[in-house]
């Protein structure tokens, strides 16, 4: 097959923002589940996110069920591949950077964060994984409560955009990228390390035509590059049921 559609894992959102796939926290629900599996029988179907593999699979299903429910599984913005079932390769982030630029980097995002002000913080305020560390004012430890309600403080306050810039200004010809993500955090990265960084084995692979579902197409989010790509088909969808509708518009008309 030549052809597959490509989607994303959306993090829980208020109804109002829903995004591609699934909510944080819940499984995919079952007609969704059924209607990707049923689309697989058209087209190669993938899933990438920014998320590492566990989130995914507490997402899309349990352990290693994930991996034989999609032909491809892009975990870290495809850092972390999976494909046919089977592991591929993974890169590793303090590999590509240094240990010394990675400090650097750690260091000045916890002495920023030191200075932000909230109603309430909680832990976890960078996640390091393979691919990319994953920055969060708030703290990841945060209940859905304080969850939306930094996401509230954020829209106003812009206090992810304004830390972005202080990096991007801080670091500049390093090497590095920022990307928002989610409600509550942003992602830092390689150059190049966005989820375009998945299309390399698809390329090789052989697949010809790949189209992409994400939410997060606008400059500064994480789907913006790929949606972009000159290798994919991109659409902009604001809920699962946009990508469903899409989908059966696009592969399984009679």
């Amino acid at each position: 097959m030549a052809t597959m559609t490509f989607v994303k894992i959306t993090p829980q959102q208020p109804p109002a923002l829903q995004g591609t796939k699934s909510s944080l926290a819940k499984k995919i629900a079952p007609e969704l589940d059924e209607f990707f599996q049923g689309l697989r029988k058209k087209v190669k179907i993938g899933v990438v996110g920014g998320s590492d593999y566990a989130k995914i699979a507490e997402q899309l299903g349990e352990g290693e069920e994930v991996i034989q429910k999609f032909d491809y599984v892009f975990a870290e913005n495809g850092t972390v591949q999976y494909r046919d079932g089977k592991f591929v390769t993974k890169e590793a982030i303090q590999n590509y950077l240094g240990e010394e630029l990675l400090q650097e980097l750690i260091n000045f995002c916890l002495s920023y964060m030191s200075d932000i002000r909230l109603p309430r913080k909680r832990g976890t305020f960078i996640e390091f994984r393979n691919g990319m560390l994953n920055v969060c004012p708030i703290g990841r430890s945060c209940s859905l409560a304080e969850r939306l309600e930094f996401f509230q403080i954020d829209k106003t306050e812009k206090i992810r955009e304004r830390f972005v810039a202080a990096l991007q200004e801080e670091f500049a010809g390093k090497g590095l990228n920022c990307t928002r993500g989610g409600m509550i955090s942003f992602d830092i990265y390689p150059e190049g390390w966005d989820k375009r960084y998945c299309l390399d084995i698809l390329e090789k692979d052989g697949i010809k035509t790949i189209h992409f579902f994400g939410n997060e197409t606008d400059p500064g989010g994480n789907d913006h590059e790929i949606f972009h790509d000159p290798r994919t088909i991109g659409y902009t969808v604001k809920s699962p049921e946009d990508t469903v509708r899409l989908c059966k518009e696009l592969f399984l008309r009679e």
